[in-house]
């Protein structure tokens, strides 16, 4: 399990030259409009917000949300993604870049940076897409 975690913690460093941590870590976009954090451990765990969009969102907003919906993203290493109920989404200073073309694993989760957007998908299948134009879960 440590060599796992020492693996996963040199591919984070190798696309994202400063990352938090042999567990934790935080990146962002290079346009700085999606920044994500998350856990290599337990198979690996992450969060992306997208701050300013456009569109729809990809699931409608539950009664239950009274903040703000359609900018946070989750996904666990396993099971399906999920959008968070959250405050108003702000900008961040990260930096550690997701460069274009770049990709890196989290745990069972991989993410990859493209001009066209941010993808990030579990061994299982399932992810998100996040860009300005179109988000949507998978």
């Amino acid at each position: 399990m440590y060599l796992k975690l020492l693996f996963a913690a040199a591919t984070v460093a190798l696309c994202l030259p400063n990352a938090a941590g042999a567990d934790g870590f935080g990146f962002m976009t290079p346009s700085g409009n999606i920044y994500c954090n998350g856990m290599v451990s337990g198979g690996g765990s992450i969060s992306c917000v997208i701050v300013n969009r456009s569109g729809t969102p990809p699931m409608p907003k539950p009664a239950s949300c009274s903040g703000v919906w359609g900018h946070e993203f989750d996904l666990d290493g396993t099971g399906s993604a999920r959008l968070t109920c959250g405050g108003r989404p702000e900008t961040v200073d990260y930096s550690d870049i997701a460069q274009y073309g770049r990709s890196a694993d989290f745990g069972s989760i991989t993410c990859k940076s493209e001009k066209t957007g941010l993808t990030c998908r579990n061994n299982s299948g399932h992810g998100f897409f996040l860009s300005r134009r179109k988000q949507s879960v998978f």
